[in-house]
């Protein structure tokens, strides 16, 4: 079973032009998270899928494998599954360019450990305060018994009408997929839900496509703004000092 990892590093973010590239203790942010997915031990190869030639020409800089995607890619998904197109493999797994501290065994433990019935897989981590739940950006699931997805929202999912006594979960940006999963998304409608909650994996959940939900204990640090860049870089010169990176 051969499993490539996919970085997708979109350049010209809403919310942080140029994100991938920010300082991080003198060095951009897309070299951190490279290296990180690369001390996945399930991973045979590593790739970043970037849709600008300053990403693609710093990771020549740093040796980092690059591939070139289109401007138009809609989402993060169809990045990858472009990236993937001319790459021997048999699972894909995406971990988004803004994660900085990503820790490698979260990225193993969504890799299957046989294809036999599988699809797609996602993370999921508890949430462990009120405003972590009402906050949008974060992304809440819910799975049935098995730990297939049901449905995922910014708001919180399931209102806790009959008892508060719930763990609540929120997305991860760790996500696998097959080839057929890809190409699926690549080719079905945004539907409905998708678009009125603005997240992708509802086209799987939407189509009737099973979504795997694994529970981890830990979540991740994402970079979506300057303000979270400057609290990143506290955390990770925490850890370069105590030498765990």
């Amino acid at each position: 079973m051969r499993v490539i990892g996919i970085i997708p590093a979109r350049y010209d973010s809403s919310r942080f032009k140029g994100k991938p590239l920010a300082d991080l203790w003198g060095r951009p942010m897309i070299w951190w998270v490279y290296h990180q997915v690369r001390k996945a031990r399930r991973l045979q190869e590593v790739w970043v899928a970037t849709d600008h030639e300053a990403v693609r020409e710093t990771c020549a800089q740093y040796q980092i494998p690059c591939k070139m995607t289109s401007p138009q890619c809609p989402t993060s998904t169809q990045r990858v599954r472009q990236a993937a197109q001319d790459l021997e493999g048999d699972l894909f797994v995406c971990v988004n360019g803004d994660e900085p501290l990503i820790d490698p065994d979260l990225v193993d433990r969504v890799v299957p450990d046989s294809l036999e019935g599988f699809f797609a897989a996602n993370l999921m981590a508890p949430i462990h305060s009120p405003v972590e739940a009402v906050d949008e950006t974060n992304i809440k699931v819910v799975a049935d018994q098995g730990g297939k997805a049901l449905f995922f929202s910014r708001s919180p999912i399931p209102h806790p009408k009959g008892s508060v006594n719930f763990q609540f979960y929120k997305h991860v940006g760790v996500l696998c997929y097959t080839r057929e999963a890809l190409d699926f998304f690549a080719q079905a409608p945004r539907g409905p839900l998708e678009a009125i909650e603005d997240i992708n994996e509802l086209r799987f959940i939407e189509h009737g496509k099973p979504l795997r939900m694994i529970p981890v204990a830990g979540g991740t640090l994402s970079v979506d703004t300057p303000k979270d860049l400057e609290y990143v870089r506290g955390v990770l010169r925490k850890k370069l000092d105590r030498g765990e990176l």
